[in-house]
């Protein structure tokens, strides 16, 4: 998400005649949907006790996982979702979207399990999600929270007319559109 929003503001900087005139960093005009690919429910695979004996080749692998590979993975994730959750707050704004499951278990949480039984079941765990309401991650703990009375059906919808009505504005600017336009004038 961050990476996406970096190149978008790339090509704000460059003068791109597709954005919108605005400043680079000014995210109070982006419309952000984030979709997760889920993640394991807090199993507390890993403790402080358990680590501390490890040494190198302890937390390159241990018990059939990479536990080194998987805190930098998870805290990656982690991280990304609450500096977007931080902007979006501080800027007030409501066009930031983070859908995402963390109480994966099982086969649905491993992302190279692509039986045919798996992925009828990740359908419905989607199918659930949309029905969900709109979460964020709670600043003082780190962990999503419902945010609003809105499911991600309804937000995803209102983002969706939103987008639709950029366009919209977007083609009446363009010379095409301008064009289009000029053509069905009624003239008194």
């Amino acid at each position: 998400t961050l990476v996406a929003m970096g190149e978008v503001s790339k090509e704000i900087i460059k003068g791109n005649p597709d954005f919108f005139p605005t400043k680079p960093m000014d995210y109070g005009k982006f419309l952000v949907i984030s979709l997760g690919t889920g993640s394991r429910k807090d199993e507390k695979r890993y403790n402080a006790k358990q680590s501390a004996k490890w040494g190198i080749l302890g937390w390159l692998t241990s018990g059939g996982s990479t536990p080194l590979v998987d805190v930098f993975t998870q805290a990656s994730g982690d991280m990304v979702d609450l500096h977007l959750s931080v902007v979006f707050e501080a800027l007030h704004s409501d066009k930031y979207l983070r859908i995402q499951d963390d109480g994966l278990i099982g086969d649905v949480s491993s992302v190279d399990i692509a039986t045919e039984n798996n992925l009828n079941e990740l359908v419905k765990i989607g199918e659930g999600l949309l029905k969900k309401k709109v979460s964020r991650v709670n600043l003082e703990t780190g962990i999503f929270e419902p945010f609003k009375e809105e499911t991600n059906e309804e937000a995803l919808k209102r983002f969706a007319k939103l987008l639709s009505q950029e366009r919209h504005r977007r083609h009446l600017r363009s010379p095409q559109g301008k064009a289009e336009a000029h053509k069905y004038e009624v003239k008194i």
